[in-house]
């Protein structure tokens, strides 16, 4: 847990009655004696034990658990030596807070306040840093774009060869004038006079240095002394624009394609977000998919099933033959290899054939003579195992 400002304002062992020494059993023991006392449900309706409840619970929280108490001792150690509160003057969210805009630093050698630059470096997550070395805030300076996304639909042998489709887009996009530099044509934008470039400004306060966004540049770095007519100096513009996607060789059904670079424009010279496009594959009137393999279903005869046969069956480049071997059972899959859908990589998936044994609805005379004649020779009880 980060400190918070709090840390530097209340003592928890005096919300908890407790002196700094106090055991943890001291400390479990009077936080149950007071939660119970100040709990909302004791007290419906009264604000004044719900805060003070919340006080009650979030000092146990800190003084609760061993690395935070450790961390909020050293931090009430060092306002008692006077180095007083980092915190004042810093607005809501903190140090480099989404109000504040302010960055904590250290001005180097803090031996004279008791290793104050260690601590405080420790506590906030970062080490100490010398005034002037002033770092761009999060959040400032150049941004990068925003991702967009598309949907195109795509027939299947589109997907089986790959294509390039334009997809229209309409947004924030670069000028057209400036090329989204925001600056007049014939100019570009130019170091900021104020921050020298560094998109922040340091500020000496003691052993402490604060680096604040430039309100010159606003965190950029950068200035446009001659703004672009046409977007006012922002470096992008709402319009229509044609971007040409490259689908890949064997793309799927829902399969997402990225076009770097080809979201919105970033704000302070950022650079652009990119373009997620969903492809929707038609199906296929024969073929059915699954991963990069092709599945067909072939129907055969009892005969072909039952003696073998040789059948041909369609791929996405041609016939094959395929091998039906004697007594295959309907629903059968015959894979041949490397016949299937093409990979973007090279290769290719296999080709599932599943065996569909027809049984004829209805029987020629010389048929039926035929079928009953292999009827009289089957001897074997089939369902023997059944015991009826």
């Amino acid at each position: 847990m980060a400190p918070q400002r709090e840390w530097f304002e209340k003592d928890y062992y005096a919300v908890l009655g407790l002196q700094k020494g106090a055991t943890e059993k001291d400390i479990t023991r009077a936080y149950r004696k007071l939660a119970k006392q100040h709990h909302p449900d004791a007290n419906p309706g009264n604000k004044e034990a719900e805060e003070r409840f919340k006080d009650i619970s979030t000092a146990y929280d800190v003084l609760g658990d061993a690395p935070k108490r450790k961390e909020y001792d050293e931090v009430r150690q060092m306002v008692a030596s006077g180095a007083g509160n980092p915190f004042a003057g810093a607005g809501p969210g903190g140090f480099g807070g989404p109000d504040g805009g302010i960055r904590w630093e250290t001005t180097g050698d803090m031996g004279d306040v008791g290793g104050l630059g260690d601590l405080l470096g420790n506590l906030f997550g970062r080490a100490g840093r010398r005034a002037g070395s002033a770092t761009r805030q999060p959040g400032a300076g150049p941004r990068r774009g925003g991702d967009l996304e598309a949907e195109v639909h795509l027939a299947f042998d589109d997907a089986v060869r790959g294509a390039t489709i334009a997809v229209q887009l309409t947004g924030a996009a670069p000028c057209h004038t400036c090329g989204g530099t925001g600056a007049a044509p014939g100019t570009v934008p130019q170091p900021c006079p104020q921050c020298h470039g560094v998109g922040t400004l340091a500020v000496d306060q003691g052993p402490f240095s604060f680096s604040q966004i430039c309100p010159r540049c606003s965190g950029s770095g950068r200035v446009v002394e001659k703004p672009c007519a046409t977007c006012g100096g922002s470096g992008s513009e709402t319009r229509t624009r044609e971007v040409k996607v490259r689908i890949p060789v064997g793309v799927a059904d829902g399969q997402r394609v990225r076009v770097k670079g080809k979201g919105t424009t970033g704000n302070n010279g950022g650079p652009p977000g990119d373009l997620y496009v969903t492809v929707h594959v038609a199906p296929h009137a024969l073929f059915g998919r699954r991963g990069n393999d092709l599945l067909l279903r072939v129907p055969v005869t009892f005969s072909e099933a039952a003696l073998g046969a040789e059948v041909k069956v369609p791929t996405l480049d041609g016939a094959v033959t395929v091998r039906i071997p004697p007594g295959t059972a309907s629903g059968k899959t015959l894979r041949v290899r490397g016949r299937g859908m093409p990979k973007a990589g090279g290769g290719a998936g296999d080709l599932l054939v599943t065996v569909d044994v027809v049984v004829p609805q209805t029987l020629s005379d010389e048929q039926r003579q035929a079928v009953e004649a292999l009827a009289a020779t089957e001897s074997a009880n089939l369902r023997a195992h059944l015991g009826v």
